[in-house]
């Protein structure tokens, strides 16, 4: 029977919370955000969660008068029956581009400047303004309360939408864990990139349940190997922006099994061609990096932009034991 990924979702999340598992907010991408039925499952099932919603997502920033039944005097005319309860007919839900142009609550509040994570390019930096809102459901009826974050890239100027149903103010809530969620999601984005660019995780070509199954679990045991090779071998300085990547690790186990056939000169000139060559790569990449991060800052400066005095939602390392993951940065 055909399910959509949506429903698949549900069944995992059931699946999940019937084994025990317990998740303190979850967080998905616009193609589950646009999908009201989706949200609708989880907030049934009384589960937090930021999620990425299209422009074209529809809600309001003041609850709008509902309904419950028609007027005592019943108009005479043809036409369809009016269902209840329903919106008053003079509070429509717009839509979230529309809300963030022309809604004084987003037009009379400034923007707050978030560093969102450090990449090989240099410093992300996001300028976030939020609302309480509440979504239309799928009856086209406002639900609880919830809140609707705008993000919107500094330097890019791109724009994005998160709407979770935990409020900032609530117990244990706050703006800046609220980002630190929507934002996290692309670390996991990443894993799936360099599974199927490095890993062959979409290279198959099997239509039994059995095989694809055994396909992903070989794959996930591949990337674990790759990460822990990443992290024993990390470089003496203990900067992890130097880290090898999964494509050498792999090239590295490729050379590995390619010589391990040959006699041991040619088994040692093999290993010192690769060694030169990741030598090579990793002198190439951190020249690009230092390059990169030196632009980015230089254009943020230009912006009016200090990222080490604004707010930060990157996590702190262990040796900070610092409890809270998404503390501001305190130089």
């Amino acid at each position: 029977m055909f399910r959509t990924k949506p429903q698949i979702a549900l069944e995992l999340i059931d699946r999940a919370l019937a084994n025990g598992v317990r998740v303190k907010v979850w967080a998905a991408d616009e193609l589950y955000g646009r999908n009201i039925p989706f949200l609708d499952g989880l907030e049934a099932r009384r589960q937090a969660f930021v999620i990425e919603v299209p422009v074209d997502f529809h809600g309001w920033v003041q609850k709008p008068q509902i309904l419950r039944s028609g007027p005592k005097k019943k108009k005479s005319g043809r036409g369809r029956r009016k269902k209840y309860p329903r919106v008053a007919r003079r509070r429509p839900a717009s839509e979230v581009r529309n809300l963030l142009r022309y809604s004084p609550v987003f037009r009379e509040q400034s923007w707050q400047r978030y560093r969102i994570k450090d990449t090989d390019k240099g410093p992300e930096v996001w300028e976030v303004k939020w609302s309480v809102f509440w979504r239309k459901d799928a009856e086209g009826l406002p639900g609880r309360r919830h809140c609707l974050i705008v993000a919107r890239n500094v330097v890019t100027k791109e724009v994005k939408y998160f709407v979770a149903n935990r409020v900032p103010g609530e117990p244990g809530v706050t703006l800046r864990s609220l980002l630190c969620v929507a934002f996290g999601r692309w670390s996991i984005e990443s894993c799936f990139r360099q599974a199927k660019e490095e890993l062959g995780l979409d290279h198959y070509q099997v239509r039994g349940w059995r095989c694809v199954h055994r396909h992903f679990i070989l794959t996930q045991l591949s990337h674990l190997f790759c990460a822990r090779m990443r992290q024993e071998l990390d470089d003496p300085s203990g900067e992890q922006a130097d880290r090898l990547t999964v494509e050498q690790v792999r090239s590295a186990m490729n050379a590995w099994f390619e010589a391990a056939d040959l006699k041991p000169i040619a088994r040692k000139k093999r290993f010192e061609a690769e060694l030169n060559q990741q030598r090579y790569h990793q002198q190439r990449n951190r020249q690009a990096r230092k390059s990169h991060t030196k632009t980015r800052r230089r254009r943020l400066t230009e912006l009016g932009i200090d990222v080490d005095k604004i707010k930060s939602c990157i996590r702190k390392t262990p040796e900070t034991n610092d409890p809270n993951p998404c503390q501001a940065n305190k130089k």
